[in-house]
């Protein structure tokens, strides 16, 4: 597979992105090629279009495969594995959310609730809970608050994001109205 200039781009850039997001620039190009494949791709035309060791991209592709971002396919008459990225973006976009929220968030929440169940010993520690306690309750907030948005059709989800500040608007016109 021959990279167009603008597709090239893409990859380069999804590469330099991984290191943000939480994964070597390997895995973040592999899975750009693969986004923006029309068709499914076994490894060694992966390998040969990215310039990727063979072990490089099987390494990728189960990073990617463990964050849910790639399924295998298999082709009548060929014993290969080919790989696609999961069509939808909004369903890129939840699987994402979810994974990130599995690997840092719950584990977050877990090490703060534990921390509220120690005695404070000193005025400092009680001062520390209290903080780790509104923190605790943000986060949960948060949480709630996108389980009840993942539920939501992509269409309603997009209108939803659409408003933007509108809804900042309305919110502060309903507080000012109650107070």
């Amino acid at each position: 597979m021959e990279l167009g200039q603008q597709a090239e781009k893409f990859v380069l850039h999804f590469g330099e992105m991984g290191g943000r997001w939480g994964v070597n620039r390997t895995v973040g190009q592999i899975y750009a090629l693969l986004f923006l494949s029309p068709k499914a791709l076994n490894a060694d035309e992966i390998s040969q279009t990215l310039g990727f060791s063979r072990s490089n991209v099987s390494m990728g592709i189960k990073e990617l495969q463990s964050w849910r971002l790639v399924n295998m396919v298999h082709k009548v008459g060929d014993r290969r594995e080919y790989f696609q990225s999961l069509d939808d973006v909004w369903d890129i976009f939840r699987v994402l959310v979810e994974e990130k929220r599995k690997r840092e968030i719950d584990p977050t929440m877990t090490l703060l609730r534990n921390t509220l169940l120690e005695e404070p010993a000193t005025e400092d520690e009680v001062y520390g809970q209290q903080r780790i306690r509104e923190m605790l309750e943000l986060v949960e907030m948060a949480t709630v608050w996108f389980d009840e948005v993942r539920k939501l059709p992509p269409e309603t989800l997009q209108g939803l994001m659409r408003l933007g500040g509108k809804v900042q608007k309305l919110l502060g016109l309903a507080h000012k109205l109650r107070g």
